[in-house]
């Protein structure tokens, strides 16, 4: 009797769909790319993604939100000038902003209306970059499998970023308009246009650097948080901690990059085992102090003045 054999399902992310189920016998599809929700298994069968996010993909995902708040965080700051009063709104408008598009994007995705999520896990750098995995088995016909095998970890971002740009759109104007009266008629929207330059900037960066993202960014946010701090601290003069205190505003940057730098912390360590990273969170201060402490041996005057007296 003649058997038939399926030909092999070649290429790294290509599978087989189940087209139904009989009891415990399943027929399968011809080998191609997995519907959108599924990923293959060890046996080039596409199944089903049942699985929820780890803590590690949700520190991922809070990451990419937090960039287009930070930025517009420091766009705000940036263009509003000591004149003006309407910078804390513009802040708080921007938080609001934000987190209505982060529940509004965990709402719709799958489980639609439920905060939780279902997901596939992410085992290796490649599964972010499958359109690169396409097999050629003669050399001339590409067979295309390029799906979303982190579902949803890749495309969830880039809804999440339209809808910050909505939301943007709809509530910042009307509000820039009616309280930015201590701005030029034309600076009053730059922290606007900005946005409209850097979100472009983050979906291309999610696009093409999604998954480099995804296993380099607690170290990005521990250099960014300590090169920013340091150049905070040196651009506002502050070198003794009660420069600090003379402004409430300085405490309020410098307790921001602390907890960008509890964050990161946290990101590396995933606090898998409490009793040795929770005491790690005990070096967030420790890049400020060291500053404040050796700010005063660093001024540039006094090391030029004794120069000059040396000399």
């Amino acid at each position: 009797a003649a058997v038939e054999i399926q030909p092999a399902c070649l290429g790294l992310y290509c599978g087989r769909t189940v087209l139904s189920v009989n009891g415990s016998l399943e027929t399968y599809g011809d080998c191609g790319v997995c519907p959108r929700g599924q990923r293959t298994d060890d046996n080039k069968i596409c199944r089903e993604c049942m699985g929820s996010p780890d803590r590690y993909d949700w520190l991922y995902l809070g990451f990419m939100a937090m960039l287009p708040l930070v930025l517009h965080w420091f766009f705000i700051e940036w263009y509003s000038g000591k004149k003006s009063s309407s910078a804390l709104l513009q802040h708080l408008t921007a938080l609001l902003e934000c987190s209505v598009a982060a529940v509004v994007t965990l709402l719709l995705s799958d489980p639609v209306g439920s905060l939780h999520i279902r997901s596939c896990r992410v085992k290796k750098l490649s599964d972010w970059y499958t359109m690169l995995y396409n097999p050629s088995p003669d050399y001339i016909t590409t067979v295309h499998c390029t799906h979303e095998a982190v579902y949803p970890l890749y495309t969830i971002v880039f809804i999440y970023y339209a809808f910050c740009l909505v939301l943007m759109m709809l509530l910042r104007p009307l509000l820039v308009k009616k309280i930015a009266c201590g701005l030029g008629r034309s600076d009053r929207f730059k922290s606007i246009y900005a946005a409209l330059y850097f979100f472009p900037i983050l979906t291309v960066l999610q696009a093409v650097g999604g998954g480099l993202l995804y296993y380099a960014f607690p170290y990005i946010i521990l250099v960014l948080s300590l090169v920013t701090l340091a150049v905070y601290l040196s651009a506002s003069e502050v070198e003794f901690f009660k420069d600090l205190l003379v402004r409430k505003k300085r405490l309020v940057v410098l307790f921001s990059h602390w907890l960008l730098h509890a964050y990161g912390i946290i990101s590396i360590s995933k606090l898998d085992k409490l009793e040795q990273d929770l005491p790690l969170l005990a070096l967030v201060p420790a890049p400020a102090l060291f500053y404040l402490m050796t700010a005063k041996y660093t001024e540039p005057s006094r090391i030029l003045s004794e120069g000059g007296n040396g000399h």
